[in-house]
Order: structure tokens, then sequence, then C-alpha cells
């Protein structure tokens, strides 16, 4: 028996295949764009995406999303709420699954311990359940304490970001990994995450402490993935590419923004293509110290 370890580095194309139309998806923090652009780029469709922010509204102002289950759609830059995901929302063309991030994680913890529901105190007293009927006013058989059952919020494929692995998916974060990954890496079937330099097991194991994830799925190796967002230990958020998203949605003018989505999603093929249309003076000028 071939008792040989199995490297698990995949190629951005390759790992964006596993993404099929009418999946769930979730989506970590730092956020892996250079996935997200992937996505776009195939021409995905009717996905439910556990997301917020910027990278939400990019793929709803794409036509990758059917379902939002999402704790926050802000995104600063003079938009309270991103512009795509309220014009979505106000036309019905997305369902919105309403929740707050505990209840959110209740859900994704509920999927990783294969149950049909989670209690959670948050929410109660609320017009959650009211907007939401997924979630269910109970009253708790020990106690006799009102709580909501949340239940199980189960992704097909969870995208994450990081700044290393080794080839076997052993996955080590810088400062620690967005609050909300590791949930959603344990409820996912299977998890993807692109990093910005893959390292070897020997560093792995001389420092095995700062593993936070054991065994993904996929390893993508994928320098300035998360731009335009931050990468801890490697450069912090360009605010300037992010106004140009911003403005370009926020306008209302179909052109304009389907302009933005072949410039920096659909023309580039690759990370790559990506990163030489952005620029390299942009990119080092993106330094966190």
């Amino acid at each position: 028996m071939n008792s040989a370890r199995r490297t698990r580095i995949v190629d951005e194309l390759e790992a964006a295949e596993w993404i099929q139309s009418g999946m769930t998806i979730a989506i970590g923090q730092p956020t892996p764009m250079a996935l997200v652009r992937q996505i776009i780029r195939r021409g995905v469709r009717d996905l439910t995406v556990v997301d917020a922010g910027f990278s939400l509204d990019l793929l709803i102002a794409a036509g990758c999303v059917r379902k939002v289950v999402s704790y926050y759609a802000g995104g600063g830059f003079g938009y309270p709420v991103t512009p795509a995901f309220r014009r979505a929302a106000e036309r019905g063309a997305i369902e919105v699954w309403e929740c707050e991030e505990g209840i959110l994680c209740a859900g994704l913890q509920a999927a990783a311990q294969a149950l049909p529901f989670l209690p959670w105190r948050g929410g109660v007293g609320t017009s959650l359940p009211e907007v939401n009927p997924d979630l269910k006013v109970f009253t708790d058989p020990i106690s006799g304490e009102t709580l909501i059952a949340v239940p199980p919020i189960k992704p097909d494929v969870a995208i994450l970001h990081a700044a290393h692995a080794d080839p076997y998916g052993n996955v080590q974060h810088l400062g620690g990994p967005g609050w909300i990954d590791l949930f959603m890496y344990r409820a996912a079937d299977r998890t993807i995450v692109q990093v910005e330099k893959i390292i070897a097991n020997e560093e792995v194991r001389a420092d095995a402490w700062r593993t936070t994830i054991a065994g993904a799925d996929a390893v993508v190796r994928a320098p300035y993935g998360a731009h335009p967002f931050y990468s801890r230990g490697y450069y912090i958020q360009d605010n300037d590419h992010l106004r140009e998203y911003a403005e370009a949605a926020g306008a209302g003018e179909e052109g304009r923004l389907r302009a933005y989505l072949e410039r920096y999603c659909r023309e580039p093929a690759s990370l790559g293509d990506y990163l030489e249309r952005i620029g390299i003076k942009r990119l080092l000028a993106l330094h966190e110290y």
C-alpha cells in the first residue's frame, strides 16, 4: 500500500471548478478574492452565499447569487448598505436569510455537529423570528427560558484566505483567522484555502501550535490573492480600489458596473493577469508597515 501523503495544491482554475451553480458556499475573511473572481468569470449562477460586505455585493452584481445568508451587508464609502445588495433585495431578485453574527455561527455549528438545530439567545424579543421563519422560538424544557432554535447552515464548499499552508493542507494564519472562518471550515463538506505562500511541512511541524486548519481539502498559491482586501502580515486594504467598485455599483448605471466587472473579473484569465492590471506600483504601496 502506498502510504505517501497526498499533496493538496491545486491552481485557481481547478479550485474554482469545485463551485457549481446551485451550491451553498461560505466565504471567509480576509476575502479569497482570487477565487471569487474566478467564480464570476465562470458564470456560476443560483448560489446560496454565506458572506458579508463588498465581496458578497460583487457576486450579486455579477448575477451569481440566488440567496444570501449574511449578518452584514454594509459597505462604507458613503454606502451604509452595499449598492448591488440593496437593489437586488428591493427588487426581490435575491432571497435574504436574515440573521446576526451569533445566529450565523450557531447555524454553522449545528451543521458541523450534524444537529437539527442549536439554541441561541440572541434575537429573542426582536422581529428576527418574524422576518426569518426558519428561526423558531421555543421554551427550554430544562430551565423554562425562551430561546431561538437555529437550523443548520451547511455549505457545500468554504473558500478562505490565509497567510501560509504546507502542501498537505495544514494552514497557518498570521494574527489568527477571521473569527467565523473556523465555523465555516467545520460546517462545510469541503474547504479550499488560498494562501500568500506555501511553506514546507517541516516549518509547520516546527511551530505546530500556529496551525489553524489541519487538512484543508485544497490549497491554492495566491500571492496578493485577497486584493483589494487585506492579508495580515502582507498588505493592507486597497481603499481606492474598493471606492472604485462602490462608485461603479452605486451609480445605478448598468454600463459602468458592467465595465468594472469586465475589466477586473471577466477579462483577466488568472490572478497573474488581474495583478498586472492593478499594477506593481499600486500593489507595493499597500505595505503593512
